[in-house]
């Protein structure tokens, strides 16, 4: 069984995003949108009801003494949204969190 979950994307942007019930997760670049669903039904026992993904560009960067020229491999991120009530506890901020 391969692993289609990279990790979850934990940013602002997407805790208010998780607040209204759509979790973004980095994934694999050939993963289709029913494997992301299983995967992330299987790993946090919640119920997937959409799907969305988007391929996004690697990025090229400036490295090193001479500054040489690196560029990012692209990736593939998801947005999954859950059934009324379920959450996912990676994308919980607790009070100690928000006070720092």
């Amino acid at each position: 069984m391969k692993t289609v979950i990279t990790k979850p994307l934990i940013t602002e942007k997407s805790l208010s995003q998780a607040s209204r019930g759509w979790y973004t997760f980095a994934v694999e670049e050939g993963s289709t949108k029913r494997d992301i669903a299983g995967a992330v039904a299987r790993v946090y026992g919640v119920t997937v009801t959409d799907v969305r993904t988007a391929h996004m560009h690697g990025k090229e960067r400036r490295v090193g003494k001479s500054m040489k020229r690196v560029t990012k491999s692209d990736w593939k991120k998801a947005f999954v949204h859950l059934s009324k009530g379920q959450t996912i506890a990676a994308f919980e901020v607790t009070q100690e969190a928000e006070k720092k």
